[in-house]
């Protein structure tokens, strides 16, 4: 080897310790993450200042600039999600606990930072489902950051924008699909996403909503339950089947069933004799009331084990001859689905890859619960080869069964409603108002200081003015 080539060697090493401890200076200052020449480093206090800080430094210390959401467009879209309600408090936000769909959808919306807080979000919900009910077709409507400068359906621009952000503004929309469901819990799942009008909201122009009630067959006559089910169509007052939610502003129980339906889940007539074969009750109105569906699948429930005639539904849809609403159980929660929220006019924007990526999450709860249920349907029927005798009582009723059955119209009965209207006028939740023609009218009343509820005042007074709040 030359001494040449061994002397530039040299050289070259002599540089590169050089340029090491340079490196290990200015990461000791606090500096970024760079190499500086001898005559530069005077400079390594003010590089090392807040403002050249990488992003991870800012993070690490606390001191990550915020995000500017004013420099961003907003876009008012409409949300379609699927959840499974079973491990859940309910749909809606409560005081008491943040196990609920919508706290888990709010942390996943902040956490991709396509809202700034749900105050300012123009967040509304078609309706609200239960503890234990699920969905596959809830429907929110709310503001989310975008990317569309130039504008578009539902689009906000800021005020103040440079024109070349907006020569450079992205053709593309946020995948809102796609970066929700990566922070969301398995079971909840956004399926479509629609770009609607600034005033367009799922609580108010939902054209009506359908549920689904699932249940086995069993020693059930679903014949009767079918005819019977007919009879809650049209239009009535539903305050004998519901929960009368007075205390909330809720004083109109008249809704209109647009179909009523029972029938089997399979089109095989064999199987629908089978008592594991399952049915499911289909109810599609314009609105419902506080677990309203639960208290007509419990009366239809009762018609199907024959302990009550099908007349029964007329007899408590008759409020003038039975003002006071019998005291029953109502049907379990966990069957109980919002199957369909339909609206006019939304162009719902599918992506085929994230749609498998739900339906694949979907099949991993569904082999579980089959397998499940196969288990304990293989055990029951080896228990009855051995001489077991399968038990009448129907499992979806609340509460536990009567050794002797009391019909419904000879049950004690619950307060009537304009008992419950007084108590809350006492109470000041409502407030007496005295008309021009000296009728009177009821409004809400000024809520009690240490009134402890489920719901905050924002969400009980949505409620009261929706009246669409539903099991």
């Amino acid at each position: 080897m030359s001494d040449s080539l061994i002397g530039r060697i040299k050289e070259l090493e002599a540089e590169l310790e050089k340029l090491k401890s340079q490196l290990k200076e200015s990461r000791e200052a606090g500096g970024d993450v760079e190499m500086m020449s001898s005559s530069s480093a005077d400079d390594v206090t003010d590089r090392g200042s807040e403002g050249n800080c990488t992003r991870k430094e800012r993070k690490k210390s606390g001191k990550e600039r915020p995000f500017d959401f004013a420099a961003h467009p907003r876009r008012h879209v409409a949300l379609r999600l699927a959840y499974l309600g079973w491990a859940y408090q309910g749909f809606a936000v409560q005081e008491n606990t943040d196990n609920t769909v919508e706290a888990r959808l709010f942390e996943a919306l902040l956490k991709t930072r396509l809202i700034q807080d749900r105050q300012s979000s123009n967040y509304h919900r078609c309706g609200r489902t239960d503890k234990g009910v699920s969905a596959f077709s809830q429907v929110i409507t709310i503001d989310l950051r975008s990317t569309q400068f130039c504008g578009g359906l539902g689009v906000t621009v800021p005020e103040k924008v440079d024109p070349s952000i907006k020569s450079k503004a992205a053709s593309s929309e946020l995948p809102y699909v796609k970066m929700l469901n990566r922070v969301l819990p398995q079971d909840i799942r956004i399926l479509d996403c629609a770009p609607v009008a600034e005033g367009f909201s799922a609580r108010f122009d939902c054209q009506s909503r359908t549920y689904r009630y699932y249940f086995p067959r069993g020693s059930l006559d679903v014949a009767l339950m079918e005819d019977a089910a007919k009879r809650y169509e049209g239009t009535h007052d539903f305050r004998n089947l519901c929960k009368m939610d007075v205390g909330n502003g809720v004083l109109q129980f008249e809704r209109t069933i647009l179909s009523a339906t029972i029938r089997p889940m399979w089109s095989q007539q064999a199987s629908s004799m089978d008592q594991y074969s399952l049915f499911v009750f289909e109810v599609k109105g314009l609105a419902f009331l506080y677990h309203q569906v639960r208290c007509m699948m419990a009366v239809l429930l009762l018609i199907g084990q024959k302990l009550e005639d099908p007349q029964i539904i007329s007899q408590l849809l008759d409020v003038e001859n039975n003002p006071r609403k019998p005291q029953y159980s109502m049907a379990v929660d966990y069957p109980l689905v919002l199957h369909h929220c339909h609206f006019e006019g939304l162009s719902w924007q599918q992506d085929t890859e994230e749609l498998n990526y739900v339906m694949s999450s979907l099949q991993q709860h569904w082999i579980q619960s089959a397998v499940k249920a196969q288990v304990l349907q293989e055990m029951i029927r080896d228990l009855k080869d051995r001489g077991g005798v399968s038990s009448n009582h129907c499992w979806l009723v609340e509460g536990s069964r009567q050794k002797k059955y009391r019909p419904l119209l000879e049950r004690p009965c619950c307060e009537s409603l304009e008992s419950r209207i007084n108590h809350f006028v006492k109470r000041g939740r409502l407030e007496r108002e005295e008309g021009e023609n000296g009728e009177g009218t009821l409004k809400r009343g000024k809520r009690p200081k240490h009134c402890h509820n489920s719901s905050t005042h924002a969400e009980i007074t949505k409620q009261a003015e929706d009246q669409k709040a539903e099991d």
